[in-house]
């Protein structure tokens, strides 16, 4: 089976135990104001525009046959309403100005580049894991993906906002060792205001998963001004709590990385202005969720906090 793949990260060290290699899918079910990676939220490939890349020869003028291209007044000028997003000018931008994002991949072809660092898994007790997007938009082709992995031994982890049905995350049940789960919010309204769906059934699907046999990490991106506040985040630490199979709760903070990825692909980007969360900050927020009696780590810090 053929699948979009946004990226393939080798030597990832956060997405899992080990060294690992992250295959990021294009696609993703909610629209979190915050996001990061602005570049998988569509499913199809789109074009990302890079002016000060751009030197100006006009190679994608001459390349385009839907004529996106224009340069006027110096300035470069992509038409994206004629885009069709062929690809032809990416291929002769030299000077990377232009490139498209998403590639259609088969299975077979994404896990030959992930097979290439097996060595390092072993020695590391890595694997491979799926992220996103959201990989259950793709479904048929992430679960080919964990099979395939499986078939070789590799370990797998899943990065998942649970924002489906029951009946489709159990399908990964016995292709995935350990589930990266993300709970942005438990307030109903703040999160159906935040990221346009409304958490009923994520949260539902989060304790169901719990009463598996299979390691759980929860994750909350930690974003100013929506939920970096001791009742948000302790909101969180308190659903979570009780899970048997939870092996630690993760708070990332805030990066503005996704500013300029959003107007690079022609779109508006729903927060601007924000600042990363201070450290400070960051481990009085693990404190209170440490507080409940969990593992918490903040991402980027030397060590987990402590009560």
């Amino acid at each position: 089976m053929n699948g979009i793949v946004t990226d393939i990260q080798r030597f990832s060290v956060h997405d899992g135990p080990g060294i690992r290699t992250t295959v990021f899918l294009k696609g993703c079910n909610l629209r979190c104001a915050w996001c990061h990676n602005p570049e998988t939220l569509r499913p199809e490939p789109q074009l990302q525009v890079l002016p000060a890349r751009c030197i100006g020869c006009g190679a994608c003028i001459e390349a385009c046959p839907a004529g996106a291209h224009e340069v006027r007044g110096g300035e470069h000028i992509v038409h994206r309403d004629r885009c069709t997003v062929c690809g032809r000018c990416a291929d002769v931008c030299y000077a990377g100005a232009l490139t498209v994002v998403g590639r259609e991949m088969s299975a077979e072809a994404v896990l030959a580049e992930v097979l290439s660092d097996r060595p390092f898994y072993e020695t590391s007790g890595g694997g491979m894991t799926l992220s996103g997007g959201e990989p259950l938009v793709q479904r048929g082709f992430a679960l080919d993906l964990l099979r395939g992995a499986r078939r070789e031994g590799l370990h797998t982890a899943v990065e998942t906002n649970l924002a489906d049905t029951w009946d489709h995350l159990a399908e990964f049940l016995p292709l995935t060792d350990l589930f990266l789960v993300d709970i942005k919010l438990i307030d109903a309204a703040e999160h159906k205001r935040w990221t346009g769906a409304a958490n009923e059934a994520i949260l539902a699907n989060a304790r169901r998963l719990a009463r598996e046999a299979r390691p759980m990490i929860v994750r909350t991106p930690v974003i100013p001004g929506v939920n970096d506040t001791a009742e948000a985040i302790g909101a969180v630490a308190d659903a979570v709590r009780d899970f048997p199979n939870l092996v630690a709760y993760e708070l990332l903070p805030y990066h503005p990385l996704g500013t300029a990825k959003y107007r690079s692909l022609g779109m508006p980007c729903p927060l601007e202005g924000l600042e990363r969360p201070s450290a400070e900050h960051m481990d009085a927020l693990a404190r209170v969720a440490s507080e409940r009696g969990i593992a918490v780590r903040v991402a980027g810090a030397a060590a987990p906090a402590r009560a």
